[in-house]
């Protein structure tokens, strides 16, 4: 069994959105919606300013609310941890949306709901999803958690700090933020959000 995780490096990150633009062209992500935001905020108080941008998406948590709220069963857990739906399945009730703590899901226009999978089309294939490559700074990374030797378990390793995304809703998030300018879930969440 394993467990796919992401980690960003927020001191990377330079909010150029590829990771975006990339997973839109990968996924034939619709025009008006998105799987992959940039978040906008400037932190601190002028002149001292310091502007995070803080890529969101969903967080393939552990214990996803998305999943048991289900009527059809089209949201799961895969065995390797990615939180995944089949639209032939979905009825498109929004219930899913709704449960989202993190505005990850959205209504495709044929009317079921979809979301980041990890673009787990490539990574079936042993390759890396769409934003991870395309990132110029390479402040993504991305593995399987319980493989010391992953990228993203050295990613984590190394990091001066690890952050998640409101961690108190015990949802297990895993998508991690790493060497953040400040402390989550006390800033940011009122940033902007670009597309």
């Amino acid at each position: 069994m394993s467990r796919m995780a992401m980690a960003i490096d927020l001191a990377a990150c330079v909010g150029c959105a590829a990771c975006s633009v990339a997973c839109k062209h990968e996924n034939e992500v619709p025009i008006g919606v998105n799987r992959l935001w940039i978040r906008n905020t400037t932190i601190g108080t002028f002149p001292n300013l310091v502007t995070e941008f803080r890529p969101e998406q969903c967080l393939h948590c552990e214990n996803p609310p998305c999943v048991p709220v289900c009527p059809t069963g089209c949201c799961f857990v895969r065995a390797d941890g990615i939180v995944d739906i089949e639209p032939m399945k979905c009825i498109g009730c929004s219930a899913c949306i709704a449960a989202c703590p993190y505005d990850a899901r959205y209504m495709h226009p044929d009317g079921y709901v979809s979301k980041c999978d990890y673009c787990k089309h490539r990574v079936e294939k042993g390759e890396l999803p769409a934003c991870v490559t395309t990132c110029p700074t390479l402040c993504r990374s991305f593995g399987d958690l319980d493989d010391p030797d992953s990228d993203v378990s050295i990613a984590l390793r190394g990091a001066r700090r690890v952050d998640l995304l409101r961690p108190g809703l015990g949802t297990g998030p895993k998508l991690y933020y790493l060497n953040a300018p400040a402390k989550f879930g006390l800033v940011g969440e009122e940033g902007q959000r670009s597309s």
